[in-house]
């Protein structure tokens, strides 16, 4: 074990949090009016994001202020918390410093927590085609795509152009990849079907695509096959033992068989942040920082790696990139620290991750819930599923607003964000794409005829 001694009488520790997420809200919200602390909380964005219901902002089920909230009201009544928004660009360990944008930190403690994000195995030109779900951002250009699909497909001409309009692409059948396909499925059936006159969004092809033998592979079998029903009800195509070999503009290539899709969504596999390759240290092949018991890094006990970005063995292999794992070394680490600004050193405790379980959402009345060997599935998971969602939002104002839109939703099958924004405000930029086609766009690049043109 590693113990760093701290007086209390003659200093204040200064600890250094980057990224806002859920281990290092955590950390800053223990230490938050605890004499003997400055904390000073570093994101490169001024909000904190709650991502488990993000899909459902692409989905145009909530909107983003619903489910995000500004960093600095959830840390404003701590007068010994600072934050600043701003993208680290350097890590100076042996100065016990942290240089961007913002300027340079020097810090008695280094808390990394920046999280993960898409990973496309090699083939970042996907990214143009099959955009992840990560951001808010995403979200909202995922939202684009879809509903701008069913928007051209109503004016199509003929079968040919609007098959693969109504056509959707899900690769990964993890939870997100389920969430995506279920929520499609119930959109196309139950919100969108009473609203076009040229197309019955009911036909809707909906196809999620995984590379292993089923589904959910951290859920039980029963659970997974469970699910697998359950999305099949939706109208939901479920592709296993399928390796996607080729995305471009007009679809995806699986093995050797062709799905022409205008939309098509990433939701395969994860990275680690980039931070954590400045930290000259072993890495697992996500990325991942190998951390010691305490959740230090080898050979720099002041600095610590949280979250997504951190690999940590429990005791069915490394810890999963959840929102509870994160959640709960957040608050470990705060814990520990205070005890060390204590006049007796100790040694630190390691951590403990308390598993609380698992669940994922297929759609309305539909989920899965697993804790230990407790398993439950239909209308009681999916209760479950609401009310642990609401428990943990940030915000009193988020719950109620996020409980009356699912209520509203629930009893009219209505979906209240259904608005396709586009990325460039200017209003004198032509755009010239080929008909029928749903180009991706981005403000710093301006608009493209074809993302192969940006390649």
């Amino acid at each position: 074990m590693t113990s760093v001694a701290t007086d209390v009488k003659t200093r204040v520790s200064r600890v250094l949090v980057v990224g806002a997420g859920f281990a290092g809200l955590n950390v800053a919200r223990g230490l938050g009016g605890v004499a003997g602390f400055e904390v000073v909380v570093l994101d490169r964005r001024n909000y904190h994001l709650f991502q488990p219901l993000l899909y459902q902002v692409a989905m145009a089920g909530l909107s983003p202020a619903e489910i995000a909230a500004p960093i600095r009201a959830l840390l404003s009544r701590y007068d010994n918390v600072r934050v600043v928004q701003g993208r680290v660009d350097g890590l100076h360990l042996a100065q016990h410093a942290v240089s961007g944008d913002f300027g340079r930190f020097e810090y008695d403690y280094l808390v990394l927590a920046t999280g993960a994000e898409h990973a496309y195995f090699g083939h970042n030109a996907w990214e143009a085609y099959a955009p992840g779900l990560k951001t808010i951002e995403q979200a909202i250009e995922i939202r684009r795509r879809v509903l701008s699909a069913y928007e051209l497909a109503e004016r199509a001409v003929d079968a040919d152009t609007r098959r693969p309009l109504l056509t959707f692409v899900i690769v990964g059948g993890g939870p997100t990849g389920v969430e995506l396909a279920g929520a499609i499925g119930e959109m196309s059936r139950f919100t969108l079907a009473k609203d076009f006159r040229n197309i019955d969004p009911k036909l809707t092809r909906i196809i999620l695509i995984e590379a292993g033998p089923r589904i959910l592979p951290s859920f039980s079998l029963e659970l997974a096959s469970r699910a697998t029903r359950d999305l099949e009800t939706l109208g939901v195509q479920v592709w296993t033992d399928s390796q996607v070999t080729d995305i471009d503009v007009s679809g995806v290539q699986v093995g050797g068989e062709r799905i022409l899709a205008n939309t098509v969504l990433w939701a395969a596999g994860v990275k680690a942040s980039q931070l954590g390759t400045q930290l000259g240290v072993a890495l697992d092949p996500q990325g991942r920082v190998l951390v010691r018991d305490d959740l230090s890094v080898p050979e720099h006990p002041e600095v610590f790696v949280l979250g997504d970005l951190a690999r940590v063995h429990g005791p069915n292999g490394p810890l999963p990139g959840v929102a509870p794992v994160a959640m709960q070394q957040g608050r470990y680490l705060a814990r520990m620290l205070r005890r060390e600004q204590q006049p007796q050193t100790k040694a630190r405790e390691p951590f403990h991750y308390l598993d609380k379980g698992q669940m994922a959402t297929i759609g309305r009345r539909r989920a899965i819930v697993e804790v230990g060997r407790m398993r439950v599935t239909g209308f009681l998971a999916w209760i479950i599923w609401l009310f642990v969602h609401l428990y943990y939002l940030s915000g009193f104002r988020n719950r109620l607003l996020v409980l009356i839109q699912w209520a509203w939703s629930y009893m009219t099958f209505a979906r209240g964000a259904r608005l396709i924004v586009e990325k460039e405000w200017r209003l004198h930029v032509p755009e010239i794409a080929p008909a029928g086609k749903i180009l991706p766009r981005s403000v710093s690049e301006g608009p493209r005829a074809d993302p192969e043109q940006a390649e």
